[in-house]
């Protein structure tokens, strides 16, 4: 063998090992596909994905499917170069940069924990949009999740405290407790008025300048008193974006007949305790996962539609969620034949 054939293989054999090397190699990228669906009212481990005590309940039908985006990679797992591109040739997948699934300089674990909150409050939500449509009463307190650490709250205000109050103005919800705050100038004080146990106390916190806001450190959430339990169950789903499926099923549960009329239908959104329906991600891979799973109609939050109208599955139609109460009037115009179905258009 010549001494310049010689080379050129051994330049092929360096050219392969690189390529090989390089293909392992852990790249920034997340891979997003179709992930499990859950049909919420149906069972999941032999127990119902949604359990209702102390309200009488109808027999339900089909299904009111949830769908869920499955992801690979992350700052704790990083994937490999050879596997982005078999996702970036995978038209049910997407490849995206890390940072917009994991804000930089975050623990993947603190991700998890704050979608795990964000179900518990969808949980919630959907509750209390489903029992807003039906007229059931319920009362709302708000209640102190967390203090930041070396914040003004932190010692004063306690997880679970319940706050009635702020500077003598009833916490109606989050925002009411929020704007008050706001109301001060840094370096003020407020006045919370709080339950503690079976006690009430009042507490003086002072504010500090946060960029030119007044702030004290409280991380608060919105607590329903509903007059029956329902208990949802979906394993280890997280994140907001079942709100709507979760408060379609208990209407289904909590009303004669069947909402879905035996179809197969899945969904998508965030749900407002008003009943506005919000827009989520991963829209392409949740329809590809509806699709899987057999749903015929796919619930669409308004804001998804453009999106979704570009990338919709064969045999999957798109209906428009604008809010609770409408999807329900949409449903019944599916299941009767009569009334109208909005449609979802392209942008």
């Amino acid at each position: 063998m010549s001494r310049r054939a010689l080379t050129l293989l051994l330049a092929g054999f360096l050219v392969l090992a690189l390529g090989v090397v390089g293909a392992f190699r852990p790249v920034p990228y997340v891979v997003l596909s179709p992930g499990p669906t859950e049909n919420t009212i149906g069972e999941v481990d032999k127990k119902p994905v949604i359990g209702i005590k102390g309200r009488q309940t109808y027999p339900t039908s089909g299904a009111l499917s949830l769908v869920t985006v499955a992801y690979q990679g992350g700052p704790a797992a990083q994937i490999d170069l050879l596997t982005a591109l078999r996702g970036w040739i995978d038209p049910t997948v997407a490849v995206v940069p890390q940072e917009t699934i994991f804000a930089p300089n975050r623990d993947p674990k603190d991700v998890e924990e704050e979608n795990t909150v964000e179900m518990t409050n969808s949980q919630d939500s959907a509750t209390a949009a489903a029992l807003s449509e039906l007229k059931i009463p319920f009362s709302m307190v708000v209640t102190v999740l967390s203090t930041e650490k070396g914040k003004p709250a932190d010692g004063k205000l306690q997880k679970g405290d319940e706050i009635n109050s702020v500077d003598g103005k009833a916490a109606t919800d989050v925002n009411v407790v929020s704007n008050a705050v706001k109301a001060h100038k840094p370096g003020e004080s407020v006045l919370f008025n709080v339950t503690r146990g079976k006690e009430k106390h009042d507490v003086t916190v002072p504010t500090v300048d946060a960029k030119g806001q007044p702030q004290v450190g409280v991380v608060m959430q919105a607590k329903y008193k509903f007059p029956f339990e329902v208990d949802i169950n979906v394993g280890d789903v997280g994140g907001p974006s079942a709100g709507l499926m979760f408060s379609l099923g208990i209407l289904d549960k909590l009303t004669p007949g069947e909402l879905t009329g035996g179809k197969k239908i899945a969904g998508t959104g965030t749900i407002q305790p008003t009943g506005e329906v919000g827009a989520i991600g991963g829209i392409q891979q949740k329809m590809v996962g509806a699709k899987n799973a057999g749903a015929t109609i796919f619930l669409t939050p308004t804001d998804n539609c453009a999106e979704a109208m570009k990338a919709v599955p064969d045999g999957l139609r798109l209906v428009r969620a604008d809010t609770l109460h409408d999807t329900v009037l949409a449903l019944d115009a599916l299941r009767t034949g009569k009334g109208n179905v909005p449609a979802c258009e392209a942008g």
